[in-house]
């Protein structure tokens, strides 16, 4: 059985911009890596980091029937405008046996529940991955760093992996 990831924006840029290293390196690591998207987008970008497209409202739809990732990534804009996205992080966040990470400014964690930052230190393979997935969706421009900043509750429970550490 493999680890599975799910990630979940509104664009596929969004995706490989903020996470693209590290889904790359989790997928080379072996885990199955889903990215569950609005829309039917070109998925050369994210099949260029090692994963697969799901379509975000089919998903929703259905309750997430079916999926149960061992950690969920999400964009914070996605839980500002979808209340189900919200509701299902939420969940995640409350179950304790799923790792959340989130990225973006804008989205605040409940009281009731620990969110750190944490950073993904991109492998050189990853960063090379990134750069051409950017190439792909047509967002050559957008910078490729050493790392990638997330929040995420894993101080709430043993980590499924170690590459996420605190932000010092």
């Amino acid at each position: 059985m493999r680890y599975q990831l799910d990630v979940v924006a509104h664009s596929v840029i969004d995706v490989v911009e903020h996470a693209g290293g590290w889904i790359f390196d989790r997928a080379v690591a072996g885990w199955e890596v889903t990215v569950l998207v609005t829309g039917r987008p070109d998925p050369r970008p994210l099949r260029i980091l090692g994963a697969e497209v799901l379509d975000l409202e089919t998903v929703l739809a259905a309750r997430g029937q079916g999926r149960r990732p061992h950690a969920v990534a999400i964009a914070a804009d996605v839980c500002e405008r979808n209340s189900r996205a919200h509701a299902g992080l939420l969940r995640a966040l409350g179950d304790g046996n799923v790792e959340v990470v989130v990225w973006g400014e804008s989205w605040m964690s409940p009281p009731e529940h620990q969110v750190d930052p944490v950073v993904h230190r991109l492998s050189v393979a990853a960063q090379a991955f990134k750069a051409q997935a950017l190439t792909a969706a047509a967002a050559p421009d957008r910078p490729v760093g050493r790392s990638e900043i997330f929040r995420t509750g894993l101080s709430m429970f043993p980590p499924v992996a170690a590459d996420l550490v605190p932000v010092a």
